[in-house]
């Protein structure tokens, strides 16, 4: 199988690599520095600058994962511009080369997020709710509207709306843990909103299911059947590192601190992956503390 992948480089891209790579499939990574891509993804993989470097290269499927980080630092003017154009401007060039094409790949499996739903309070959310009308819940929406033309030229589109992932190094964790080991973690606010999160595992396996399910199309929930609330998340970690968690972050701080951006924090989904799990995929990490077992595991082990 022959796959190209955007943002591939990432931490979801990284491991998506390893998988295929190791199915024997050939795998092209767009990236900016590609003389980097085999050191970060594999030695088989190759690294292109540009998509016109696949003009006349037989693909069966495309996975596109770019977009600059969303919550590591305030939405600035200039953020947003980055942020709207690493996702939906990529999306937008992305599907115009495949509309140039003479060959085209079988299926797009294209990213988005929860946040396409905005802050949802208490009000579970499948795929079929509305998109919210922040700015995260705008920059998915553009994000998926980007990607559906290609279903016109003849291409099946699956839209994977990730939740928080959870993964032994990088990610959510890699930011929380060094706090936390340290007895200084807390929880968000009041706690009470909802974090749809999801183990790496699954986020992976996900969206490999995605590629190879001929009759999944339109979006899907990559988070585990079991949101917590943020008060529950820090307990579980704190626990799970034999620390408390008695430094919660006042919701006045962030907002003084982050503008915008502290919504994303204090707010959140409780997002549920109905229709992955209709599809007939199966989540191996369903409850949180058993996610968070696992993946320590495997930290301290490494």
């Amino acid at each position: 199988m022959d796959i190209l992948l955007t943002g591939g480089t990432g931490l979801i891209g990284r491991n998506l690599c390893r998988l295929w790579s190791q199915r024997g499939y050939r795998l092209w990574v767009l990236s900016r520095t590609p003389e980097k891509v085999a050191r970060l993804c594999g030695p088989q993989v190759s690294g292109v600058a540009s998509l016109s470097a696949l003009d006349k290269v037989p693909l069966d499927a495309v996975v596109n994962l770019a977009g600059a980080p969303i919550a590591d630092r305030p939405w600035t003017r200039a953020r947003r511009e980055l942020l709207w154009q690493s996702r939906v401007g990529l999306t937008e060039d992305l599907v115009a080369w495949l509309r140039r094409r003479a060959q085209r790949p079988a299926v797009l499996v294209s990213g988005s997020a929860v946040g396409y739903y905005g802050n949802s309070g208490e009000q579970a959310v499948d795929e079929h709710a509305p998109a919210g009308n922040d700015f995260a819940a705008q920059l998915c929406q553009a994000w998926e509207q980007a990607a559906l033309p290609a279903e016109a030229l003849g291409v099946r589109v699956a839209l994977i709306r990730t939740g928080l992932v959870l993964a032994e190094h990088g990610g959510l964790l890699g930011k929380m843990l060094p706090a936390f080991r340290l007895g200084l973690g807390g929880r968000l606010g009041d706690g009470q909103q909802w974090m749809p999160w999801v183990h790496l595992r699954d986020e992976i396996g996900l969206i490999d299911f995605l590629l190879h399910e001929p009759q999944a199309r339109g979006p899907y929930n990559a988070c585990a059947p079991q949101p917590v609330r943020n008060a529950e998340f820090t307990r579980a970690l704190a626990a799970s590192v034999h620390r408390p968690a008695l430094l919660p972050v006042p919701g006045l701080a962030l907002r003084l601190g982050l503008g915008e951006l502290s919504e994303l924090l204090l707010g959140g989904q409780r997002a549920l992956p109905v229709r992955a799990e209709a599809a007939g995929f199966t989540f191996h990490f369903r409850e949180l503390d058993t996610a968070l077992a696992d993946l320590l595991e495997r930290r301290d082990a490494a």
